[in-house]
């Protein structure tokens, strides 16, 4: 069996964690895979072996991802896994904590049940941009897709369509295109609804739109949407999770959903309602 560690952090603190639970994977016989970047920052004593892209991992055959931080780790793994739907398990060392499910404690309680399959499993959609593409672009999104104005005060303008229907044309700072993953990233910062995981949806959230009557809309995902841009600026951006592109205004935005899926490891005692009760205090009486 084999393993693959992944974290952006590099500490005294992450790295005595890690090696503590480096130690417990191999007393079970897994062996060991880490991201270069974290190997060559925490120099470990013993000689790992490594990975750097979705190539390495292929030809290693791995079989769990282990990422250690927030959700922005487990978003950023995607970059490694693409379409090879290698389990990821999630420790959150973070703050809120929707994606990574398992506790620095948990994980240890549940290492065995990982190992052995006895665990819960949750898919997850992911967006594909379909156009437009630049040299060493990574065309897919697990939260969101979203297009904003650049080098500008000024609103942009955003026709859109579903499978070549008008939609409605967004006056605002932009629009969010999130799966149901990302519907408790952005797009809820924005006034978008909450969607549990196993909904087959995307939600087009506007960012500050100019008329008031323009709310989220949920559609089904199997639509292929198209976005035209116009601005007084000669570029917009378009950021994908985390990763920020311009483009020029000439650009058509379309984008659907990916083929493949992200499959993420849990507890099987912890559901996303739960999730959602825990991290927004759901069901607490503020005022004690």
């Amino acid at each position: 069996m084999k393993a693959a560690i992944y974290t952006q952090k590099t500490d005294l603190d992450t790295f005595l964690y890690l090696s503590k639970f480096i130690s417990e994977l191999d007393k079970r016989g897994v062996k060991i895979s880490l991201h270069k970047g974290m190997s060559e920052a925490m120099q470990f004593s013993k000689d790992f072996d490594t990975f750097q892209n979705k190539n390495d991992l292929k030809e290693r055959n791995i079989d769990f991802f282990f990422t250690f931080g927030g959700d922005g780790t487990i978003v950023s793994s995607l970059l490694f896994i693409e379409d090879l739907e290698i389990p990821i398990v999630g420790v959150n060392t973070g703050r809120l904590g929707f994606l990574s499910n398992f506790t620095k404690i948990e994980v240890f309680n549940h290492l065995d049940d990982i190992l052995s399959g006895n665990i819960g499993i949750s898919k997850r959609s992911v967006i594909e941009i379909v156009s437009p593409k630049k040299e060493n672009f990574f065309p897919y999104a697990l939260n969101d897709v979203s297009i904003s104005r650049t080098e500008t005060t000024s609103m942009i303008t955003i026709d859109s369509y579903l499978d070549e229907e008008f939609l409605n044309v967004f006056w605002g700072d932009g629009l969010i295109i999130s799966t149901p993953t990302g519907s408790t990233a952005y797009s809820l910062s924005c006034g978008g609804p909450i969607i549990s995981p196993n909904n087959n949806n995307f939600v087009i959230t506007p960012i500050a739109p100019h008329n008031l009557n323009v709310r989220p809309l949920v559609v089904n995902d199997n639509v292929e949407i198209k976005l035209q841009i116009e601005s007084r600026a000669t570029q917009f951006s378009l950021s994908l999770d985390s990763r920020l592109i311009h483009f020029d205004i000439k650009e058509e935005v379309i984008l659907k959903k990916a083929k493949f899926q992200i499959v993420l490891l849990h507890p099987k005692n912890i559901s996303f309602y739960e999730t959602i009760r825990q991290k927004l205090l759901w069901g607490k009486d503020k005022r004690n």
